[in-house]
């Protein structure tokens, strides 16, 4: 008798978001899922970003000794005053929901493709059978990112595409000026921007669909960002969640404000001062929520090696030596990026090295 192969999951939100009955897949173990008091509000710093360029050293040294004590602990913040247009987010948020909104053959014109980074992703199911998120992505380039919505999409989407490269144009710059916070609350002083001044960061817009049984999945599991500073813009829908001290609590959306954290690859580059901190996004049964997210990531053949002032006996190296194209390469073809990504990425390179092994992709 011929075994029969299991077909994978077709997420098509316009469907499943009217279906009380969730598929086994999106279903995740009891441990993971949202609770009534993971709603409670993390108590966030808001930097002004405006007032720490404003020529005042007494009032930028407090604003990077904020920031520095939120990386310290949990790796958040929010950032305000940053000088992003507001109308580019409208605008950005808009057209973002316009693409989602097509259907599901639509969208996957741009599909993503096994171990690729970029294009269209409906929950994953590609990828994994089981614990699947409850959401639709898509990932560009931020450095070509009205080429690739036009190479993909075609010339109707051109204005799409345009607004999007001015949006990534515009994160690129914000994070530049993020990491001059991040130096000096380190003492590093522009280090960090030079670090980052050539970069093959990504622009991801996350969809979350409504969903009838939102207490049984989640739109984005437990997770570390493995990439380096991530900007967040939040619609109106409440969704992320951050685990600190032990209890996950929520980071309500604030008009005009970006949710900033640190990922893997930063944590390594300051020598654990600053730390990657698990995070989760939940769904709810009345509405979709959007978000629009920057992954700054470092020229894939950079080095990531701390600054020697971040190195002493108190702080010993904590990682290898590695690029950013390997670790790029091991989250998208060896490892789902979960809690563990920074621990077994670290032991992975360093049992490579004790072995001799030189890091090769195909």
């Amino acid at each position: 008798m011929a075994t029969q192969t299991m077909q994978p999951l077709v997420f098509d939100a316009s469907v499943l978001s009217r279906k009380p009955d969730i598929p086994t897949e999106l279903v995740w173990s009891e441990k993971d899922r949202p609770t009534s008091d993971s709603f409670d509000e993390l108590d966030l710093p808001v930097i002004d970003l405006a007032s720490f360029f404003s020529g005042n050293d007494e009032t930028a040294l407090e604003i990077a000794k904020q920031v520095g004590e939120a990386c310290a602990k949990h790796g958040f913040f929010l950032l305000t005053n940053h000088g992003v247009d507001e109308g580019l987010l409208e605008e950005a948020q808009r057209r973002t929901e316009g693409f989602f909104r097509m259907s599901l053959e639509e969208k996957e014109r741009v599909k993503r493709k096994a171990g690729e980074i970029f294009g269209y992703a409906s929950s994953f199911t590609g990828r994994f059978a089981s614990n699947l998120p409850w959401k639709e992505t898509l990932s560009i380039p931020t450095n070509a990112a009205e080429e690739y919505i036009v190479k993909t999409l075609g010339d109707d989407f051109q204005q799409y595409g345009n607004v999007l490269q001015k949006y990534s144009n515009a994160m690129n710059k914000l994070v530049l000026e993020i990491l001059e916070v991040l130096g000096l609350s380190l003492g590093v002083g522009r280090w960090f921007r030079d670090f980052y001044s050539d970069n093959d960061s990504i622009f991801r817009a996350n969809y979350y669909p409504s969903c009838l049984k939102p207490d049984l999945t989640l739109g984005t599991g437990p997770h570390y960002d493995p990439t380096s500073v991530t900007i967040l813009h939040q619609d109106e829908i409440t969704g992320l969640q951050v685990f600190v001290d032990g209890k996950w609590y929520t980071v309500s959306p604030k008009p005009n404000t970006f949710v900033i954290n640190i990922g893997d690859a930063f944590m390594a580059l300051t020598n654990k001062r600053y730390k990657s901190c698990m995070h989760r996004a939940v769904v709810n049964s009345t509405a979709a929520r959007k978000s629009l997210v920057f992954f700054l990531c470092p020229r894939k053949d950079k080095i990531l090696r701390p600054p020697e002032s971040l190195i002493n006996a108190e702080h010993p190296r904590a990682y290898p030596d590695f690029t950013w194209a390997t670790m790029e390469e091991f989250t998208q073809k060896h490892y789902r990026a979960d809690t563990q990504t920074a621990n077994v990425f670290a032991r992975w390179l360093q049992k490579n090295k004790e072995e001799g092994i030189t890091v090769e992709w195909d």
